[in-house]
């Protein structure tokens, strides 16, 4: 039996994508995960015809050359979105090979880019407010300091300011205990038609300013649940607070609820709550992306209306906790649907 068949032998049994390359650079053996990863005949061709990437011909150029392991990234682009794999290169001892494996860590480098942007953001979303606060101290202590009306009004911009970071900082808060009890069931038996009780009744001031009518039709005696009321009550106030703010004066939000006793997104007994506006609607491109941190389909509108871009990211992880679903759906001119789906006991 040949090396070059034990080796095949070998790296046959192996779950990760693996190749084994010569001192003349061709590939002598290949597995199956492998010859699925690159999606071409590679056996008996050279490794730089097939993997191409400079990174890669780099590292095993040097390991041939001087037999040191190395580390470096493979970018596979052979399905519909970019696949990062993390590629081990190592010389086998006396063998004249060199053995490259990958890794498929794609999920590690997107969470890694996903921090990095929600560093990004919160940074820039505290900057705004920051630089005007700064710029109006700047100028009550100069030009404006003598000057009543002036000052009064910097006072009351610098308060919205303020309170439009502070509102950032909550939203971060809650974002970050939601994110961290999201594995942890909640154990305490709640009637949901109290919680949007509460809900409704709390904002009830609100819709009343903003010359909005709320019409729940919620039908059933009780809906009975095993859930977090704050947390639920929190979800059912950030979607119908968003309905009211986006709904427009004169307009009406609906607040309904349906039973099934078997929900076909959760193949069980639940109980869907639809909070419907009569605003402009969203564009429907936006629609798959609104529970991202920050993401916002009209950012300047959203945040004069003092949103923070927040809201549906912890409205989603509640959800996930409560093993609940969130469904949205709109067209521009017609309004739009946000359905929560909850597990009822």
């Amino acid at each position: 039996m040949t090396q070059t068949t034990v080796l095949a032998q070998i790296i046959a049994t192996l779950p990760l994508p693996t190749l084994v390359i010569d001192q003349t650079e061709r590939i002598i053996a290949i597995n199956a995960s492998g010859q699925t990863l690159l999606a071409t005949p590679a056996l008996g061709r050279n490794f730089v015809t097939i993997l191409r990437q400079p990174a890669i011909v780099e590292a095993v150029e040097a390991c041939i050359a001087d037999g040191t392991a190395r580390t470096t990234n493979y970018l596979s682009q052979e399905t519909k979105s970019e696949t990062v794999y993390e590629v081990s290169v190592a010389k086998i001892a006396n063998a004249q090979t060199v053995v490259l494996s990958f890794r498929d860590v794609t999920d590690v480098t997107q969470a890694g880019q996903m921090r990095r942007d929600f560093v990004a953001n919160v940074s820039h979303e505290l900057r705004t407010p920051l630089t005007a606060l700064m710029g109006f101290i700047e100028t009550l202590r100069g030009p404006a300091r003598d000057d009543a009306a002036a000052r009064d009004r910097f006072l009351g911009i610098m308060a919205d300011e303020a309170e439009r970071m502070n509102r950032l900082v909550g939203d971060l808060l809650s974002l970050s205990r939601v994110e961290a009890e999201e594995r942890v069931r909640p154990t305490t038996s709640v009637d949901l038609l109290d919680v949007l009780g509460t809900t409704l009744r709390n904002l009830n001031p609100l819709a009343t300013e903003a010359k909005v009518a709320l019409r729940p039709d919620l039908g059933a005696v009780s809906l009975m649940m095993t859930a977090d009321a704050d947390q639920l009550q929190q979800v059912f106030t950030n979607l119908i607070e968003n309905a009211i703010k986006y709904g427009g004066q004169g307009r009406s939000v609906w607040i309904t609820a349906t039973v099934s006793e078997r929900d076909q997104a959760l193949r069980s007994r639940g109980v869907r709550i639809s909070i419907r506006d009569e605003g402009p609607g969203i564009d429907p491109v936006h629609l798959p992306r609104l529970t991202e941190r920050f993401y916002r389909a009209d950012s300047h509108r959203s945040r004069s209306l003092g949103g923070t871009g927040l809201g549906l990211a912890i409205v989603k992880h509640i959800l996930n906790r409560h093993r609940g679903r969130l469904r949205i759906t709109s067209e521009l001119g017609n309004g739009a649907e946000f359905l929560v789906i909850l597990p009822l006991e």
